[in-house]
């Protein structure tokens, strides 16, 4: 059950507004227009062996996706930064994708 009589102030909602298309969203701006808000560059995590990934807002959410996804099918995955601080996470025994390997 919701109660729509509550504005976004009264919930502790957060909203974003973006210069870029002009529309102010609550919560998941990138799930409704495609795009992210001004100023906000996701976590990336790709998979260098399938085409599954996902963008994340924070690295934590982004370091779970690509640990499942490695345990799970044991595939390497790239974790690019919004701080340039890449990452790859390899599955165990693949010495072709270490995690000391950057390339794009």
């Amino acid at each position: 059950m919701t109660d729509d009589t509550f504005t976004p102030d009264e919930t502790g909602v957060p909203t974003v507004s973006c210069a870029r298309c002009g529309r102010e969203w609550e919560l998941d701006h990138e799930r409704h227009t495609g795009h992210y808000p001004d100023d906000v560059t996701p976590w990336v995590v790709r998979c260098r062996c399938c085409p599954d990934g996902e963008r994340f807002l924070s690295e934590r959410p982004a370091r779970r996706w690509a640990t499942t996804h490695v345990r799970h099918t044991r595939h390497t995955v790239r974790i690019d930064a919004p701080t340039d601080a890449d990452d790859v996470i390899a599955a165990e025994g693949d010495e072709a994708h270490s995690a000391d390997s950057r390339d794009p």
